[in-house]
């Protein structure tokens, strides 16, 4: 994991004050995962991602709420989020609050996939950590998809309601608190963490938008990613891609190279020249997904699905190649 995975401090505030609610030791907690609190008392300091999700796994453990991640989502305010949230909640659409949001994550926690596209005439929203090392991450994925939903309905529509909502972690014994929370029916083991909105709420037009504080928000977003260390990598930026977009039709080196705004030429030579394919990035995210759902006991055909083969039977070739290539 490189030292560019970090995590905005703020966003551990709502945990730790959580955590403290329950009366267990916030400073043991920092000192079992390695952060000071030194560190999380400045709003605009960075934490180890890796460290910032284990101990989020952790607090929804010690603290008996395994829907922690997803109920914290629910008081989440655009301040909270920094110049980002507040740039989301004065949007003039919900599409346009999305679109930033994809944008300018970056500023907020690094290592991140967030992708954007249209399937059957609505948009979804992808989410996902780019490293599969960091596993499980339950808590931050329903966390990040319920303060997404909490900053629709706080600047867009109080009523407003997703579509549908995927997960890429196994279903939980009770999964009933998140379908209260979300208001939507929710998918679990899927390739990504998604959020389905309807064409209509996403281009609805909620208010006139004041440019010239969209360009000040903007600019210190901008300073603010810079001082956050490197880009991904080609390869990382390929494989949140893959996660994005698995499961809704074929993932070609063209409409890859598209996304990433290279020719397919120039990215097949890139990534040969990193001692891959697009073809075996595919293969290998597909192994480790595989991996995760079947010792999540998932059903093969619920895999395949999510994998995006047309059936098992095609998935229980794939696992045989793997087991040969491996």
């Amino acid at each position: 994991m490189s030292e560019a995975a970090t995590i905005r401090a703020s966003v551990l505030l709502p945990i730790l004050a959580q955590i403290e609610n329950t009366g267990l030791s916030v400073d043991t907690l920092l000192a079992r995962h390695g952060i000071l609190r030194s560190q999380i008392s400045d709003p605009y300091a960075m934490v180890s991602l890796a460290r910032y999700v284990s101990l989020f796994e952790d607090a929804a453990k010690l603290s008996a709420t395994p829907h922690l991640g997803a109920l914290l989502g629910t008081k989440v305010t655009p301040g909270d989020l920094g110049p980002t949230g507040v740039l989301f909640s004065i949007s003039p659409t919900i599409l346009d609050a999305i679109n930033r949001l994809k944008l300018y994550i970056s500023a907020i926690q690094r290592a991140t996939s967030s992708g954007l596209q249209v399937v059957e005439d609505n948009y979804v929203w992808s989410y996902q950590l780019s490293s599969s090392k960091l596993w499980p991450r339950r808590q931050d994925s329903e966390f990040t998809l319920s303060a997404c939903c909490q900053l629709i309905r706080l600047g867009f529509s109080r009523s407003w309601r997703p579509i549908e909502i995927h997960f890429e972690h196994p279903e939980p014994l009770n999964p009933a608190p998140l379908e209260k929370i979300f208001r939507a029916p929710l998918k679990f083991g899927q390739p990504s963490n998604r959020l389905f909105i309807t064409r209509a709420d996403a281009q609805r037009t909620y208010r006139s938008e004041d440019s010239a504080l969209v360009a000040v928000l903007e600019h210190h977003i901008a300073e603010l990613a810079e001082k956050q260390g490197e880009p991904q990598s080609l390869r990382d930026r390929v494989r949140s891609l893959i996660g994005t977009n698995l499961g809704y039709g074929k993932i070609t080196i063209t409409t890859v190279a598209d996304d990433l705004g290279l020719a397919p030429r120039t990215l097949q030579r890139r990534l040969q020249e990193d001692g891959t394919s697009l073809r075996e990035m595919i293969e290998i995210y597909r192994s480790e997904l595989a991996q995760k759902q079947l010792d999540a006991k998932l059903k093969k055909v619920q895999i395949a699905d999510a994998l995006g083969y047309a059936d098992s039977t095609v998935f229980w070739r794939a696992r045989r190649r793997w087991a040969k290539d491996g």
